[in-house]
């Protein structure tokens, strides 16, 4: 299957969102329950808010806001998955994965690999490492960051919930 990553813009905001919520209930409806799914997603995937954060992205050198289509024919274009990056508060020679999110039904089919691929080329002159974290009952997602050759570097309290923790990931570019 072709995968055509591009940068977005905000035609995919609406498209970008409904990724989220697909991908937030698929891997967290049994832990968070899907009205704090429906919470959340509203809440850090506001239309306004992607809006915004496709905007800030664009033109900068140290911020990216990627999406993967279904194939390379307009005709056919949707968004599989998205990734967004900046820099690291504490460290600004570390990109931050904001957000990395692929529609279920593209679950293991390289559709997050292409992603974090296409990422690290764009950003790779920019940092000297990309950095994410995970919830870490989210037993596919700490799946594919692992197989993607991420270390885990800490472990924090996640903000979703008591006792929720999540792992945080580096891998130097």
């Amino acid at each position: 299957m072709t995968r055509a990553v591009r940068r977005a813009t905000i035609d995919d905001v609406w498209p970008i969102h409904e990724t989220a919520r697909a991908s937030w209930h698929a891997a967290y409806d049994e832990l968070l329950g899907a009205e704090t799914v429906d919470d959340v997603v509203d809440e850090w995937y506001g239309l306004g808010d992607l809006e915004s954060s496709i905007v800030a992205a664009t033109g900068r050198d140290d911020a990216e806001f990627l999406v993967v289509d279904r194939t390379d024919d307009p005709e056919l274009a949707d968004c599989r998955g998205f990734v967004h990056a900046v820099p690291w508060p504490e460290d600004s020679t570390v990109a931050y994965v904001v957000t990395l999110h692929v529609s279920p039904e593209a679950w293991r089919e390289g559709t997050g690999t292409t992603l974090l691929a296409a990422l690290e080329e764009t950003v790779g002159d920019s940092f000297d490492a990309v950095r994410l974290a995970v919830l870490a009952d989210n037993e596919i997602g700490v799946s594919f960051v692992e197989s993607a050759s991420f270390e885990r570097v800490a472990t924090r309290e996640s903000g979703l919930g008591d006792e929720l923790l999540e792992y945080v990931y580096e891998k130097p570019l």
